[in-house]
């Protein structure tokens, strides 16, 4: 037990990754307060057991976690099941799960739970990467997931799943040969599947997803129903201008308070600060992001194994991407996806899942920055006894 916990130290403690999530997450807390006060207080309260979460988790060698990585994948397919089985639904969609009054996602706790699984299956089979069959191996893990979580629905999730894993793989070693003949396939591919999803009558899609990407291509026809909520965003935005129209503005000047922006927040939650904290507010918040996800990169870059190296690159590619694509959807860049905002939007199972991977993040900054500290000792003759006062 005394081993599982040792590999903390406050002194190699990422202080400035943790400041920069805290910030950001301040600044949701402050939008939902806006948007739906009675929800604030639970936000808080996330924030606070996330904090709680993140510390305890990167307190723990992460490489004694990885060992579970079979037990985690399976866990994760049976309450992916048991959403379609016995789940919660709202909005048109069955994604919750409720277990003695507990009500959680499981799709979203899938995003750590994958990152951390083929971390660990990766660094196990290094050497056998970029074979195809070990490609093939992996997609197959993947697929089962995936296609679970498309099956609540939910497209945009599923998405996002893919996005990650492709980011793992890529750090992973994968042939770049194999990415460039992807790419190939999946570029053209891309654009005669949007083609056919666009023609009258095609069954492709579920007729909501059709309707989100032709109300993207086409808002004007689209502007009472499916593009509603982007064309309001969108003005809402606009109106914040540099400053904003200050903190809960009231109802005559606020398109918020107006009652025009639904979801407002969760998957709209960008709207609330563009209105409310202007272009220098939704600015602060982009560049909080950005600096987060090259922060855990940057980590990424400097693990200390192959596996430390995939949780810091998965979880910079969830918080990067997630996003962009959150905040594309709310100035109509892409099309409407139902992605919450990293660390604003509410969503409690959302906020401790980042929470968690944040914690997996700061245990390997720490345990790589251990590793450098050996290798100096090593390499200028120190001896084990001078390297145990100096981490004391």
């Amino acid at each position: 037990m005394k081993k599982l916990f040792q590999t903390f130290s406050i002194k190699r403690f990422d202080f400035l990754l943790v400041i920069l999530i805290v910030a950001l997450n301040l600044i949701g807390i402050a939008a939902i307060g806006s948007a739906a006060p009675q929800l604030q207080s639970r936000q808080v309260a996330g924030m606070i057991l996330g904090l709680i979460v993140m510390v305890f988790v990167s307190t723990i060698d992460y490489q004694a976690v990885l060992k579970l990585y079979w037990p985690l994948y399976i866990a994760n397919l049976v309450l992916l099941r048991l959403v379609i089985s016995i789940g919660v639904s709202g909005g048109g969609a069955q994604r919750w799960i409720n277990i003695g009054g507990l009500t959680f996602q499981p799709s979203e706790a899938a995003k750590i739970i994958l990152i951390l699984f083929f971390s660990k299956f990766i660094m196990k089979y290094k050497n056998r990467i970029k074979s195809l069959s070990m490609v093939a191996i992996c997609l197959i893990l993947v697929a089962v997931p995936i296609y679970l979580v498309q099956q609540q629905p939910d497209l945009s999730t599923s998405i996002m799943l893919l996005v990650i894993f492709s980011v793992i793989m890529f750090a992973g070693g994968i042939s770049f040969r194999l990415v460039a003949g992807v790419l190939v396939v999946i570029v053209p591919s891309a654009i005669v599947f949007l083609s056919l999803v666009i023609q009258e009558g095609s069954t492709i899609l579920k007729p909501y997803q059709r309707d989100r990407i032709m109300a993207w291509l086409h808002p004007e026809n689209y502007e009472s129903t499916t593009a509603y909520q982007t064309l309001y965003s969108i003005m809402a935005i606009g109106s914040g201008k540099l400053q904003g129209k200050g903190y809960n503005a009231n109802s005559f000047v606020s398109l918020l308070n107006s009652g025009y922006i639904s979801a407002s927040q969760t998957d709209f939650i960008f709207t609330v600060i563009g209105e409310e904290f202007g272009f220098i507010g939704s600015c602060g918040t982009v560049i909080l992001l950005a600096l987060i996800a090259v922060r855990c990169l940057l980590i990424a870059r400097s693990a200390g194994d192959t596996a430390g190296k995939l949780i810091a690159a998965g979880m910079g590619a969830w918080i990067g991407f997630q996003g962009f694509i959150n905040i594309g959807v709310v100035t109509g860049t892409i099309p409407n996806t139902g992605l919450p905002l990293p660390f604003v939007s509410y969503g409690l199972t959302s906020l401790i899942s980042l929470y968690m991977g944040i914690g997996f993040v700061l245990n390997v900054h720490m345990q790589s920055r251990k590793t450098a500290i050996q290798k100096s000792f090593n390499i200028y003759g120190g001896s084990v006894n001078e390297y145990s006062a100096y981490r004391t």
